[in-house]
C-alpha cells in the first residue's frame, strides 16, 4: 500500500499482472515498486501527504472499573476458599447456597438460584453435589410437584456455622478503613451495576433489584 492517499497504485493487487502497466518492468520488482516506477503510480506529481499514525483512545487501565472489582473479588476469594473452603472440598458456588439457605431457611430450588446469581442448570449441579455429601436435602414442593425445595441438613448446619465466621473476617479486613457511608455507597452502587448488567442482558430482568439472575458470579459476600 502507498504511503500517499491518492496514488493509483493503491488501487493495484500485489498480484497484479504485468501487463497492466504501461511500460515494461523489471520482472525482480515488486508490484508496489512497479507501480511507482510506470505511469499508473504518477506518485512524482502528487503532494506528498503521510497517513497519520494509528492513535488508540485515552484509557487508564489502573483506573477501569472492571479491574478495580475484579482484582478486589480475586483476592478475597483466593483467601477465604484457601482459609475456609478447600479443606472442606467446598466451592464458592456451594458455599453460596449454604449461605442463602442458613440465612433464609429452606426454599424453592429457583429462588437459591435467584439469591446466589447462579444459573438454574448449574445450581442444579451444585446441589446434587451439597445433597451427596450429606450438607443439604432436596425434596418435591408439597404445594407443586414441579418443583423442589432445598433444606440445610444438621451437617450443613454445623459447616456453615464454622464458616460464616471466617466469611465475616475476610470482609472485614477487605473493608478495614473505609469509613462506614462510603461501605453503604459501595453496596448500593454494586447492586445499580449489577442490576443494569442484567437489564442489558435481558430487558425482562429489568426490575431486578439486589438479587438477580444475570449469568455471573456476583454476589455481596463472596
Amino acid at each position: 500500500m502507498c504511503i500517499y492517499n491518492s496514488c493509483k497504485c493503491n488501487l493495484i493487487s500485489f498480484q497484479a499482472p504485468s501487463f497492466l502497466f504501461r511500460r515494461p518492468v523489471s520482472p525482480s520488482l515488486t508490484s508496489w515498486e512497479a507501480a511507482h516506477k510506470s505511469d499508473i503510480g504518477n506518485c512524482r506529481n502528487l503532494p506528498i501527504v503521510a497517513k497519520p499514525p494509528y492513535k488508540p483512545p485515552s484509557f487508564d487501565f489502573s483506573e477501569y472499573l472492571p479491574y478495580l472489582i475484579n482484582r478486589v473479588g480475586a483476592a478475597l476469594v483466593e483467601d477465604f476458599v484457601q482459609s475456609a473452603l478447600a479443606h472442606r472440598r467446598l466451592s464458592i458456588a456451594m458455599w453460596r447456597v449454604l449461605a442463602v439457605l442458613s440465612s433464609d431457611g429452606g426454599q424453592r430450588q429457583i429462588d437459591v438460584a435467584g439469591k446466589t446469581s447462579i444459573d438454574v442448570s448449574t445450581l442444579s449441579r451444585v446441589v446434587t453435589r451439597l445433597v451427596k455429601i450429606g450438607l443439604v436435602t432436596r425434596t418435591r414442593s408439597a404445594t407443586n410437584s414441579r418443583e423442589v425445595v432445598v433444606r440445610l441438613t444438621a451437617k450443613g448446619t454445623a459447616v456453615v456455622t464454622q464458616v460464616i465466621p471466617k466469611a465475616i473476617a475476610a470482609e472485614q479486613t477487605a473493608i478495614a478503613d473505609v469509613p462506614a457511608k462510603d461501605l453503604a455507597v459501595v453496596r448500593r452502587s454494586l447492586r445499580r451495576m449489577y442490576q443494569n448488567l442484567a437489564s442489558a442482558a435481558n430487558p425482562k430482568f429489568a426490575h431486578v433489584g439486589q438479587q438477580g439472575r444475570l449469568r455471573t458470579s456476583g454476589s455481596k459476600r463472596h
